[in-house]
């Protein structure tokens, strides 16, 4: 039951437990009388790809995970004093095709996964005490109509909630800073307001700035009526004096409080938190925060957490952000659909610019692979099937929901919408040219109404699109619809197009992790950004069975850093930074004869380097660290090997060739002759015992536990892959394990689950903060672990 309401104010519960599922499609599931006692009980989110087991015949896209239609339903009741206002139903995202009823009446439906949307309820709810029954059909039964992993079912949250019939519209506060300068910000407070009630309503809206420190900073009131039924938008301006600026370094959050008082009682109030900041992206010198210069390094996040699938507790995706943090990223590009809304609002509090993206393909669809990426005959089931209906009301909705948020900086239509011949194409082409395929100027058809939509609602930021070939969408006059011009791939472009388009802003919105990519960037004022594709390994975009993910990431699908993210710490991190990674001789011999840029690092068609010191004995090895130091000392079992300057790196890394010896591999970075960072590899002897290390705690209750294989010593075992047992005690659930390995296809919620290169990671919920509960991990002939929750 909902709380008493015996006050006017806004109410609202988290439908988070309650709910009953079945992977079945009964014809009469909406009706209150249905029989679901032999339903599952499950708690929202919830996502079931990763309840049943991964299989080839799934496709490879979505990662080989399982779709289908399956149904909720969840009974709750309300209270009297309810009665007369007005009660709304919102999901934050329901991977796709919902339908939702109430007690039998269909009250709306929303194909995209990733939109968030409401529906009121009002005329059907029973407010005497009797039962409510919300039934939400999910139809995912297009399994492979997606290039990336999408999950299944109502994957982020869901809420009730209750408003006096005059009150301030879902979505209805918009918060803007149009003059900011160290002295004092002017500040724009808006109202969408709706008076449901049969009668007129004269009210006063009042407007609150309240400072980071809780402090009332300024306050506006205004007088208004509204006839019944009418819905209208009201204005306010304020100032602050001296505002506390947002920024990457000190992440000021200000709060909008709206109130509407009739008659001097409170009917209705919302908060909003809010960054005072400026920005400007200029064609010649980038972009500016606060009029301070800087560059984006930036990554590309889809929405999955390995072994969660996307139903991400909100403390893990903050234990993701802060380790992308940690390494010097201070941008995120939310590739390609609108993020759960924690993910925004960790970006508001945490300090990382974003670009909101909404779209992976506009109408027909882009081609989706079933038996690995680019393998075989791809098929055309997706989100482009309803754009045309949905396109710009789903666009809309993005904006709306999140344009307060101070961490976005743009805009994005469209990743990669332009991809030749996926599906449209041009003469310009030339040989690559298919006429009988979709003409590219439907790119500006579909296109358009997109970018006019986002300016109407939220003018204050520039519109983008991720353009896949920058030469067809000029062709047709694609690239001209943007206020910043995003180039995926396309670093050759930069010159040359800046110099026949002076006046175009352009950036890299998706680009490889090699250091030519970055130097670019760093050595460009007119390129502003670079978004790496990607910051975590993700589910989905997979070849061939067994493999369910890519492997593009800094971190793997568990979370630990590889090779390639410590690179990237070099390179971006204003830490000290040294690390040690190695590869066989005939291994990086291989990948320096790719011509892809940086050898030594583990990218696709590269050499497979590792952090480990197990080789071969004799073998010859080659030696990479990656430093931000001036200088590196590289020791191997006490012996100085020699000292290298940062003058000495190519393409950012430096290399030693030595042939293996046991023992330890120590790297000592040197500022003025001083030692400022060190990292070492140490040989692993045989597996003697499971490890268990708390990497994070949340107030949500979910604990994140690594595991690892260690020898006596306590050293990883690089090779190790054992599989665990885990027995959970106490009220503690298991979420999901993984280890990241890509080929694991085993269910990451079973009790058993393997070690990859020695290690995995594994998140639990806590259901009963009162009762103590433990994990105890073990493995046939290793000394088990147990660690206190």
């Amino acid at each position: 039951m909902l709380a008493n309401a015996a006050f006017a104010q806004r109410q609202e519960q988290l439908l988070d437990t309650g709910w009953r599922f079945s992977k079945t499609d009964p014809g009469a599931a909406m009706n209150p009388a249905f029989d679901d006692s032999g339903w599952r009980a499950v708690r929202v989110p919830h996502d079931w790809s990763m309840d049943e087991p991964f299989r080839a015949d799934l496709g490879s896209g979505n990662g080989y995970a399982a779709g289908g239609i399956a149904w909720y339903r969840r009974s709750f009741t309300v209270d009297a004093a309810q009665k007369g206002r007005v009660a709304r139903i919102t999901f934050d995202g329901v991977y796709e095709r919902a339908q939702v009823w109430v007690n039998g009446q269909y009250v709306g439906g929303r194909p995209f996964g990733y939109s968030s949307f409401q529906f009121e309820l009002t005329p059907y709810l029973k407010t005497d005490g009797s039962p409510n029954v919300l039934a939400v059909r999910v139809d995912h039964s297009r399994q492979m109509d997606s290039r990336y992993f999408t999950g299944s079912g109502i994957y982020r949250d869901a809420r009730l909630s209750f408003t006096d019939a005059l009150h301030i519209a879902p979505w209805g506060s918009y918060v803007t800073t149009p003059k900011v300068s160290a002295a004092k910000a002017e500040v724009k407070a808006e109202a969408e307001l709706i008076n449901a009630a049969t009668t007129a309503r004269q009210f006063i809206l009042r407007a609150e700035l309240v400072a980071p420190d809780g402090r009332v900073v300024a306050t506006r009131e205004s007088q208004a009526q509204l006839a019944a039924g009418e819905r209208r938008t009201l204005a306010q301006q304020l100032a602050v004096d001296k505002p506390q600026r947002w920024s990457l370094e000190t992440p000021a959050l200000y709060t909008l409080r709206q109130t509407v008082l009739v008659q001097g009682k409170l009917v209705d109030q919302t908060t909003t938190p809010f960054g005072i900041r400026s920005f400007r992206f200029d064609a010649n010198t980038g972009v500016t925060l606060n009029d301070q210069p800087l560059k984006l390094k930036g990554v590309c996040l889809h929405h999955d957490a390995g072994s969660l699938g996307a139903a991400v507790p909100v403390s893990v995706l903050e234990r993701r952000l802060q380790q992308l943090k940690d390494i010097g990223v201070n941008a995120i590009r939310t590739s390609h659909n609108p993020p759960a809304p924690e993910l925004l609002d960790l970006a508001d509090r945490m300090g990382f610019l974003v670009q909101a993206e909404a779209f992976d393909e506009f109408t027909p669809t882009k081609n989706k692979w079933i038996a690995g990426w680019n393998v075989g005959v791809p098929g055309r089931q997706g989100y482009g099937e309803v754009f045309a209906d949905w396109g710009v009301r789903d666009v809309e909705d993005m904006v709306k929901r999140d344009r307060n948020h101070p961490s976005i900086v743009m805009w994005s239509v469209g990743n990669e919408v332009d991809y030749p011949n996926d599906p449209f194409s041009h003469p310009v082409l030339g040989a690559k040219y298919r006429p009988a395929a979709p003409p590219a100027s439907d790119l500006v058809r579909w296109g358009k109404p997109l970018v006019d939509a986002v300016r109407r609602l939220d003018p204050t930021r520039p519109v983008t699109a991720a353009m896949a070939s920058v030469e067809m969408s000029d062709a047709v006059g694609f690239g001209e619809l943007f206020d910043v011009a995003g180039y995926n791939y396309q670093e050759a472009r930069y010159a040359a197009d800046h110099a026949k388009f002076p006046k175009r802003v352009i950036y890299g919105s998706e680009n490889r992790h090699d250091y030519r990519a970055w130097a670019i960037v760093r050595d460009t004022p007119y390129i502003s950004a670079q978004f790496l594709w990607t910051g975590f390994d993700y589910l989905g975009e997979a070849g061939r069975w067994p493999l369910r993910a890519a492997d593009f990431g800094l971190f793997d699908l568990a979370g630990f850093m590889k090779p390639r993210g410590a690179f990237r710490a070099s390179l971006w991190s204003n830490k000290p930074v040294v690390y040690l990674a190695a590869a066989t001789a005939s291994a990086t011999q291989i990948a320096s004869q790719s011509g892809q840029g940086t050898p030594l690092l583990d990218q696709q068609k590269r050499a497979k380097v590792t952090e480990h010191w197990n080789w071969p004995v004799g073998e010859s090895i080659v030696v990479s660290a990656y430093a931000n130091t001036p200088e590196v000392q590289l020791w191997l079992n006490g012996k100085l090997v020699s000292t290298q300057k940062a003058a000495d790196a190519v393409e950012g890394i430096l290399s030693w060739t030595l042939p293996f010896e046991a023992g330890e591999l120590k790297a000592v970075g040197l500022k003025d002759g001083r030692a400022v960072a060190e990292f070492k590899l140490e040989t692993a002897g045989p597996a003697a015992r499971v490890e268990l290390k708390r990497v994070a705690t949340g107030k949500d209750g979910v604990e994140q536990i690594a595991f690892f294989v260690v020898d006596a010593q306590g050293r990883r075992v690089p090779d190790a892959a054992q599989k665990l047992r885990f027995e959970p005690v106490g009220p503690v659930e298991i979420l999901g394990i993984g280890n990241g390995n890509l080929a694991d296809v085993d269910d990451p919620r079973d009790a058993e689950h393997a070690v990859h290169e020695g290690r995995g990671l594994a998140v639990l919920r806590r259901t009963d903060h009162n009762t103590p509960a433990r994990l105890r991990v073990s493995a046939p002939g290793l000394s088990a672990a147990e660690l206190a929750l």
